[in-house]
Parts: structure tokens; sequence; C-alpha cells
């Protein structure tokens, strides 16, 4: 090491050499201003390395000690420590170890002063050899090991410590006592904390502020308010680390008034510009959402740090002011504050919220630049901005050259598909994830459980639901909500009760599952029932809840509780009904023939009316066989979308229920012609993973086409012996009755309910089918005669609610 340093240092030893100058000299070359002893002894090196010490100068250090070594001077051990002191303020640790091995002597300042620049890498030794060495156990021997100790995160060997700290006598020294109560609080160890605080003689500001943090940081906040009133009576004046710590415990507390408080006292002793304390103040308002008054905070704090910039940007987006998140983050780039990885996950998170897919490309370009895209919580939130913003390839593109994934970046990438309504890669995606042995969470089960709601895949749901029983994740409130929704669109509403009565703190989108739920089943006084002691419950409806309870009333007819609804919901909990509240309503008063009425709740909608609420219209007034009323909602739709396809199919029908074949052939002329194509009616259900999908009158394809086929004909001579009749008004297309007959039982549901009954076993009580259309009134009386030939519960899921078919009975009571 000697020989490097003469050879790096060699220009500036011989200017001292050649030049043969005083002491005065060199300290000029080597830039200090002071005047210094002419006589070049351990003394006046000394006072030269207080001075690199000062500058933080590390190559006039070296310079000074490289002109030791050639001079032969040997330094006393007084400025040997300085030496040693100024290798560890410049960050020359492996010098500084070397210097310490090589001194002729020791004192307990050399061994303090090493400790405090983490040199060494085994402090239980070198505390060791001090002990061996003889030398004195001090105060600040005791507090700089502790220290290291605690920077090292070996702050549980702290305890070795206490015994002699205890011998000496020095457990009473308020100095060595908030040292080991530091260290305490890093272990969790409040009560050994506790014991130090309350034994020391003479406790100081620094000694209560650290018992209040180890209280605070443990999660013992009462205790850590407490703590703070008794320093307060007896006579001690809060810090900013006091103030920092009462600011978190009572946010931790939800004491949102006495933290405004704290922030009053803040204000009074001008610790309001300390980062500490302005940190908790941001933490305080921004929690509170009141973001004019943390912009207020946020003015006085330092801007120089990241930590408050970062801080204000997460805020902002997680308050959905994702505007504003990015004008700070554009604010941060002009004060030239460089981001890091929490800026920057903030940032996209906001832009994921926001669905800005043009700034997260730029950011990308900014995370890619300063070498953040290697950090997985950044990357994470990159994947989550092309997500939200449909961009799955570049999603996925991420995601697969992503080298440290975790649990978070499978789930951003399974909800990112679920989201898109892209079912098959999200399950696929989520069984590759098991393969891969991935963590499940909460939030992967609650994916992958909505994931089989949406496919209404009952076997699918249930194994997932297994594991997350397997997983310990069942009991999770958004995992037990995802299940009520998962049973209750898979058409079993008992088993989304049984799950809802097992969670032990139900939360608003608990009670909105189930009561959406019995709603969509049609069970519309039980969706009444529950909404009635949800109201009495701590959880308050919300627009979802509200939503639901309508809904349900308009699938039963239920005019006098509807209305009811909708005027509390104003009345009494102060919600502003949306365009689905209005959607809800319309079809309730329509469908019972109060058509006018509906037309004035349409016309006086506060904001312009949209296309659901004039198809509902549409739809009633079709039902009540009201041309003028079916004209008129017709033209508000095609004003909105001409191409609205249930708008021409709902005018097709009308036409072809009052046998205007003219009228009909003309609507169709007239979608061909803007090319708009009428959607096909899919009936599909579920078979031991897979699932069949049919089509009315198209059976060629499927390889059970024969069994199929004399399924059918079993089943229609058997229901024409129970009494069933064809409707054949139900066929809207000019074709004589036995072509409309056969039409009829080739309707796409009655083909998957052949494939049930040929494919499922008699143990299998249950048949669900799901249909994208609304099922039609021959197919519904047919279900019912069915229902009681095969002795089995049949349901069937179409657009708009569930039908439950046993005993010949529908659970719609023929309402739909």
């Amino acid at each position: 090491m000697i020989a490097s340093i003469r050879t790096i240092y060699l220009s500036e030893i011989r200017r001292f050499i050649q030049c043969k100058r005083s002491v005065r000299t060199a300290a000029s070359a080597l830039q200090w201003s002071e005047p210094i002893a002419p006589s070049l002894d351990s003394h006046t090196y000394g006072n030269l390395l207080r001075h690199c010490i000062h500058q933080n100068d590390s190559i006039s250090t070296k310079a000074i000690h490289c002109d030791v070594i050639k001079r032969g001077i040997c330094l006393d051990l007084f400025a040997s420590n300085i030496l040693l002191n100024a290798y560890v303020k410049t960050s020359l640790s492996k010098d500084a170890l070397k210097l310490f091995d090589e001194m002729p002597e020791r004192n307990n300042v050399s061994y303090v002063t090493l400790s405090r620049g983490n040199a060494c890498e085994d402090p239980v030794g070198l505390y060791t050899r001090l002990h061996r060495e003889g030398h004195e156990l001090n105060p600040h021997v005791f507090t700089s090991f502790l220290k290291w100790f605690v920077t090292v995160d070996k702050a549980e060997i702290g305890w070795w410590l206490h015994s002699p700290i205890v011998k000496l006598g020095l457990n009473s020294n308020a100095f060595v006592g908030a040292a080991l109560i530091n260290a305490y609080a890093v272990c969790g160890l409040v009560d050994s904390a506790r014991s130090v605080f309350e034994g020391i003689l003479s406790k100081d500001v620094v000694a209560w502020a650290g018992i209040v943090s180890c209280y605070v940081e443990n999660g013992f906040l009462e205790d850590s308010l407490e703590l703070l009133s008794r320093m307060g009576m007896e006579g001690f004046m809060p810090n900013n680390y006091t103030f920092a710590s009462a600011l978190k415990a009572s946010i931790g507390l939800g004491e949102f008034d006495y933290a405004k408080s704290v922030h009053g006292r803040v204000l009074k002793t001008c610790y309001e510009l300390d980062p500490r304390v302005g940190i908790g103040l941001l933490q305080l308002y921004t929690q509170l959402g009141d973001m004019s008054d943390a912009l207020r905070v946020f003015s006085e704090v330092p801007k120089n740090d990241v930590v408050p910039w970062s801080l204000m940007i997460a805020r902002f987006g997680q308050n959905g002011f994702c505007d504003d998140a990015v004008d700070m983050f554009i604010r941060m780039r002009k004060a030239f504050v460089v981001p890091n990885e929490f800026t920057f996950t903030s940032i996209l998170n906001a832009c994921a919220l926001r669905k800005c897919f043009g700034l997260g490309r730029q950011l990308h370009g900014l995370v890619v630049k300063g070498g953040f895209d290697l950090d997985v919580y950044v990357s994470n939130a990159l994947i989550d901005v092309y997500a939200k913003c449909e961009k799955m390839d570049t999603a996925v593109k991420l995601f697969a050259e992503l080298s440290n994934r975790n649990e978070v970046s499978w789930n951003t990438v399974i909800v990112g598909y679920a989201n898109l309504d892209e079912a098959e890669e999200a399950l696929s995606l989520f069984r590759e994830a098991l393969r891969n042995h991935v963590s499940v969470t909460e939030v992967t089960c609650s994916s992958a459980i909505g994931v089989c709601a949406s496919l209404a895949s009952m076997e699918l749901g249930a194994q997932v639901h297994g594991l997350a029983i397997k997983t310990n994740n069942a009991g999770k409130v958004a995992v037990s909500n995802s299940l009520i929704d998962m049973y209750a669109k898979c058409g079993d509403i008992k088993d989304a009760q049984s799950v809802f009565d097992e969670i032990e703190t139900k939360d608003v989108p608990s009670w909105n599952a189930l009561i959406s739920g019995y709603s969509t089943h049609g069970l519309s006084r039980e969706s009444l029932r529950i909404f009635d002691i949800m109201k009495d419950s701590d959880c308050k409806p919300n627009v979802l809840t509200f939503l639901a309870v309508l809904s349900g009333c308009s699938n039963a007819g239920l005019i006098d509780e509807g209305v009811e609804c909708f005027e509390s919901m104003i009345r009494d909990h102060g919600i502003e009904p949306c365009l689905e509240h209005y959607t809800c309503m319309v079809r309730l008063l329509g469908r019972s023939g109060q058509l006018e009425r509906a037309m004035k709740l349409i016309e006086g909608i506060p904001y312009e009316p949209s296309v659901m609420i004039w198809r509902a219209m549409l739809s009633a007034s079709i039902g009540q066989n009201n041309v003028e009323f079916a004209t008129r909602s017709a033209e508000e739709i095609l004003k909105i979308n001409p191409k609205d396809e249930a708008t021409y199919v709902l005018l097709s029908n009308m036409y072809a229920g009052a046998k205007e074949w003219a009228n009909v052939a003309s609507v169709r002329r007239s979608m061909k012609e803007k090319g708009v194509k009428k959607e096909p009616g899919l009936s599909w259900i579920e078979h031991q993973g897979d699932v069949h999908y049919f089509s009315v009158g198209r059976l060629s394809h499927h390889p059970d086409m024969k069994l199929i086929n004399g399924m059918l004909e079993w089943l229609n001579m058997k229901a024409r012996r129970a009494g069933y009749v064809p409707n054949r008004k139900a066929v809207l297309h000019d074709m004589g009755d036995e072509e409309k007959d056969k039409r009829l039982w080739f309707h796409s549901e009655r083909l998957a309910l052949a494939f049930g009954l040929v494919r499922m076993p008699l143990s299998r009580n249950r048949i669900l089918i799901i249909k994208n259309l609304r099922i039609c009134s021959d197919c519904h009386s047919a279900m019912k005669v069915i229902s009681s030939i095969v002795q089995r519960d049949l349901v069937i899921r179409d657009m708009n609610r569930f039908h439950h078919f046993h005993a010949g009975v529908c659970s719609c009571g023929d309402y739909w």
C-alpha cells in the first residue's frame, strides 16, 4: 500500500522536497490557507489532517500520509488517531483498516474511530480485541459499538453489551441508555427498551425521543402517546424526532385532530422545515385527502430531497388526482431532483390509473435511461401501465424479459388479461404461475376467481376456492367477495350465501356482491331483506348497492319498493343517481305499463340520456305495443349510435310480432346497408373443464350430434305429452307452422340442455346453461315442462338474469 501511495502522489512529494519550502508552503500547495507551524511534527501533521477531514479531501490525506512515511516520521498516538479518522471520514475504509493494524499503539479512541466508519466486517471481533487489550470501556465505546451493530443489521447482539454496561454502572447514563434503547427497538424488544429507559437517572430529550420512537416503530401507538404526555409533564420540549414520532402515532391511530394539534406545536417551535417533520405532516394531510393543505406543507419543506416529491406524487395518484401527480413529476424534473425507483413506481401507477399510453411510453424511456428497468417494482408498474392501456402484447413482452419477477408481476398480467375479458389467457397464465411455484396471494386468488365468474365456470371456480383454502387466503375479505360473486354468477346462490356468512368483518363490497347475486337470481324480496340488514350495520350503502337493489326490483316488477329505494337514495343517503340507476327505473316503470311516467323520468334526467336508457324504454314500449314511444326511443338511440344493433333487432321483432313483414324487410335492408350485423344466439355449457358452444339449428360440428338429436326427439315427445304447446309467435320469421316448430325446438339452449342430459350423470342434479341473449317465451315454457320430465334443476343465465327451473316452476314467476 505504501508503494502505491508513493507512486500516485509522487509529483506532490517531489514538489515538497525540491522546493525545500516550509510546511506553510506545503499547506498552500494542498489548498489550505490557515497558518501552520513550521516544524514537521505530529502536531503539525495533525492540523493538516484536520483540514483534510474538514474538506473531505481523500487525495490530500493520502499525500500527507506519504510525506510522513517518506520523512520517516513516527506519528504519536494522537496524530495517528487523527489520520485514522481522516481515512474513515473520507470513506477510505480499506486504508483505515490497514493503518489500524499497523499502528504500534492503540487506545479506545482508535477503536471508536474505526467503528464509526464501518471499515471492519467483524464488529464483535473488534470489540473483543479492544477488551482483551485492556482499553478503557467508557460511554463513547459502548454507544459507538451499539450504533455500529444497528447500522450493519446486527442489533440483536446489542444485548451482549448490556451486561458489561450494567457491570460498569453505565446503564444509568443517558448517552449509553439511548443507544441501548435504539438497539432494542430495532429488535422489537420493547419491554427491554422500556426497562433501560426507566433505569436512566437523568433522562434527556434524546432518551425520550428514543423510547417514543421505539413504541411507535413497533406498533404500540397508544403507549407512545402516553409517553409523549408524560414527557411534557416532566418539562421536556419535543424535538424533531419526537414530533415525527407523534405524527406517525396519531395518524396510525386515526387521531387526526391530535395530529393537527401536533402541527400547531411544530409551527410554534419552528420545526416545520425539518425534513422528518415535513414528511410526517405530508403523510397527515395526504392521508386525510386534503391535498390543498398538503401542498401548503410541501411549499415549506426543503425540496432538494427526492422523498417529499415522491410522496406527493404517490398520494396524488392514490387519491385519484392523476393529472396533479403528473404535474408534480414535471415540477420535480424542472427542480433538477433526480427521481428514484419509488418516484417512478408512483408516477407510473398514476399513469396506469389515468390510462395514458403516450405518457407511459415517455416514462418508459426515462426508466430505461436511468437504469431503473431492472428494478422489479418499477417494471411491475410499467407492465400495469401497458395492461391498463390495453397493450397486452407489450405488457407480456416486458413480463417475459423480467428476470426477477415476483408474485406482483404475475398478478399484474393475470389481472390485465381478466380486465380485457381474455379469460382463457388469464387462466393459462394462472396455471403457469402455479407450475412455477409462485406464491399465491389474495390478489392471485381474487383474479382467478373473477375469471371463473366471467366464464361461469363452477368446476374451475371450486378448484380455485380449494386452492384459496389451502393457501390460507379464503378468509381474506377480497377473496371472499370474489367467491360470493363467482358462486352467484355460476348459479349457486346458496354457496354464495354460505361464503358471505363465514366472513368475520364484512365490507361494503361483501354486501353488494350478495345483494347483486340475489337480484340477478330474481330473488328480489331476499335482496331487499339483506339490504335492510346492511343499512342497520356499520357498512353504509353506496352507488353500487342501490344499483343492485333497483336491478332486483326491475327484474321482479316491484314498483313501490323500487320507487322508494330510488327516492331514499337521494333523500336519506345523499347519493346522486347515475345513468345506470335511471336505466333500472325506466325499465321498471316501462315493463309495468307506466310508459308515460318512464318518459317523464327520462326527460327529467339532469344530463343527456344514454343509449342504455333509451334501449330500456324501447324494449318496454315494444312489450306494451306502444308504437309511438318505441319509434321515438329508436330515433333517439340511432341519433347517438346509428349502428346500434339492438335497436334494429328490437324494431324488427316488433314488426315481426305484428306480422308487418314489409317493415321487417326494410329494417333488415337498412341493417345490411349500414353494415350492422345481428349477434348470433349462443348457449354454452361446461363439462369436465371443457366449454361446449351451441347455436340455433347447428349440430353438424359437434361429435355428439347423433346423441343430442336423439335426446331432443325424446324430449319433444315427452314434452308434448306433458302438455307443452309451441308458441309460434316467438319465431319472428315468415314461415310455415311446421318449420316454426322445428326451429323452436332447435334453439341453442335446448341443444345445450340435450348435451348436458346425455353427458352428465344422474347424480348431477343441477345443469347450468349460459346464454348470450334473452331467453324466448317458448324456451321458457319448454324448460318448465322439461324440468318435471327429467327431474333435475335446470338453471339458465341469459343476458339479464338467472332462471331456476324446478318441478315445472321458474324462479322468475314468469316475469322477465
